[in-house]
């Protein structure tokens, strides 16, 4: 069964990353698709980017890069949870993406916005999506947008998200294009074998 790993972008304190990728953790287990596997990037934690070399040798120098580059190895598939900050995707992800190169090559990704405002993390989603296709991955073209999280949040306990009714079926399409996006490469395993 492919893995999929729902990557939490955040890093700051008091984040609501966590719940929302618990929530979509859940979910994706109810699909029935993947094995599911929930990577936080605050737990990552990566410096800034300070390998020597470019990342697509794979000839890593520093430990944290060869852990990563494990961690994201494991992974068939990656659904990233993200926040937007001032119009933006988070630099703790870019971070990550940007210390690997090989790992990331013809692997399905999906994401999954939110922002406190009404525009849901759309803007960060519509600026990350070149970059993604540019480094190689092949980007579902459905994505999750969550507006007014902290009304979905529940103040005394941040580990706690409540969904919006119609999101776990958005979710649902968004791993059926992922699973459909993985099928061309099980094609192409089993004419190998």
């Amino acid at each position: 069964m492919p893995r999929l790993q729902i990557v939490i972008a955040s890093t700051r304190p008091g984040r609501v990353g966590p719940a929302v990728a618990t929530w979509a953790a859940a979910e994706a287990g109810r699909h029935g698709g993947f094995e599911i596997e929930t990577v936080d990037l605050a737990e990552a934690d990566l410096p800034f980017f300070d390998e020597p070399g470019h990342p697509s040798e794979g000839a890593y120098v520093h430990q944290h890069t060869k852990d990563w580059s494990a961690t994201v190895s494991r992974g068939d598939a990656y659904l990233f949870v993200m926040p937007m900050y001032n119009g933006a995707f988070t630099a703790p992800l870019k971070n990550a993406i940007d210390f690997l190169y090989q790992e990331w090559q013809d692997k399905p990704v999906a994401l999954l916005s939110y922002t406190a405002g009404p525009s849901g993390g759309v803007p960060a989603v519509e600026m990350l999506r070149p970059i993604l296709t540019r480094i190689g991955f092949r980007a579902a073209q459905r994505s999750l947008s969550v507006p007014g999280v902290g009304e979905l949040t529940d103040p005394a306990d941040p580990s706690v998200f409540h969904a919006p009714a119609d999101l776990a079926g958005d979710l649902k399409g968004v791993l059926d294009e992922l699973t459909e996006l993985l099928a061309p490469l099980d094609a192409s395993d089993a004419a190998q074998v």
